[in-house]
This record gives structure tokens, sequence and C-alpha cells, in this order.
């Protein structure tokens, strides 16, 4: 992505140009079995000549049955855009849940305030939380326009006093900040509240 959504994402490799949903593929391969109404009958009524002659499908959506019409060429072609699609998805989940994404989802918006509330973690749970953060600010925040950090603490702490610009110095600026942060600060019940309150206090703040 630099982040793209879903549906661009589809749309980007092709996935809704080349008909690969099952209505658009029962569309190519075969037509549907219709009814009509019948004045005299007073209902509607199946067509029965194609009973026996072509292989059949019933869509478990809606009980819609299509005649397969479809040489095996045809079919095997689809096989094989089905499977380089399926791939597409696999590698795309790959992404999703892979490094700084696993933890923090995929960063969407352009103007963030991350809060740290390292409440009172263990020293290697202070170094592990800090880590995720400096990946997090290195592969995502890099491609966003504005950010910024504040520590939840009886003694609030700031980086910077409203969102800075994104660049390569302002987030090396922001990991060194992060790793110059004391283990232990005094913390109180109402510190996570008031960070929140304080990064929202910004009106240029999306998330």
């Amino acid at each position: 992505q630099s982040l793209v959504s879903s549906s661009k994402w589809l749309q980007r490799y092709g996935l809704k140009r080349n008909k690969l949903s099952l209505s658009q593929i029962l569309s190519q391969i075969g037509f549907q079995h219709r009814k009509d109404y019948v004045t005299t009958l007073g209902k509607p009524v199946a067509s029965r000549y194609a009973d026996g002659l072509f292989p059949q499908y019933k869509r478990a959506q809606d009980g819609s049955m299509y005649n397969l019409t479809a040489k095996k060429e045809l079919i095997l072609h689809f096989v094989d855009c089905l499977m380089g699609a399926i791939e597409l998805y696999k590698q795309r989940m790959e992404w999703l849940t892979s490094e700084s994404r696993q933890i923090f989802g995929v960063i969407q918006e352009q103007c963030i305030v991350i809060v740290l509330d390292f409440g009172i973690a263990a020293p290697t749970e202070f170094d592990l939380c800090r880590d995720a953060l400096s990946m997090v600010l290195v592969e995502q925040v890099i491609q966003i326009a504005r950010f910024n950090l504040i520590r939840a603490a009886q003694d609030l702490m700031k980086w910077q006093q409203k969102c800075t610009p994104v660049s390569e110095h302002t987030v090396k600026s922001a990991v060194t900040w992060l790793w110059e942060l004391d283990h232990m600060t005094a913390v109180s019940h109402t510190s996570s509240a008031e960070a929140l309150l304080e990064a929202m206090g910004d009106e240029a703040v999306s998330s």
C-alpha cells in the first residue's frame, strides 16, 4: 500500500478486471437456466430442453441453475487464473501480518499521535515495546504526513508540542527520543486518559 484499501488492491492486481467472481465465471462458461411466466398455467416454468444435455451447476446463494457449455481448456484456464489470484491473496495476507503490521495493523491515516503507556513493564518488556515502536516508526510512520509521540505518565511527556512533518530526520529523532526515555516514571490512575486527551487536543490529528 503505500497504503491501499482492499478494493484498490483488487483493482491494482486486476482481480476485478479479470472477472474471477463466481457469477462472472459462470456467465463465461455457460448460461443460466431460465424460468418464464406461463399465462395459461399462472406460474413460472423452467425450460426442460437442457435437462441431460449439459452439466448443470446450482448456486447455493440463490438457487439459480447454470447450464455449463465450456470446453475443458476454458475450465483449466479459469483454474490457472484462480490459483494465481489465491497466490496474490496469500502474499497480501503475509504482508498484512508481517513486521510492524502484525502488532499495529496497517496505519492508513496521514496525521497520527502514538500514545505510549508502558505502565510498570519490566526492563525487558520495556525494551521490547521500544523495539516494536521503533519498527512502526521506520516502516509505517515514514510513509505518512505528520506524527507525534506522547508518553503517559504523572508528568506527561511529548516528543513534540504538535504533530510534526514526517522526514527521515524527524523519524530518526523520534526513535532517539524513544530510546532515551527512562524505564520507570511516576504514573497515576488517570495518566493514560490524560495522554489520550492531549493527543486528541491537536486538531490536525486523525488517529
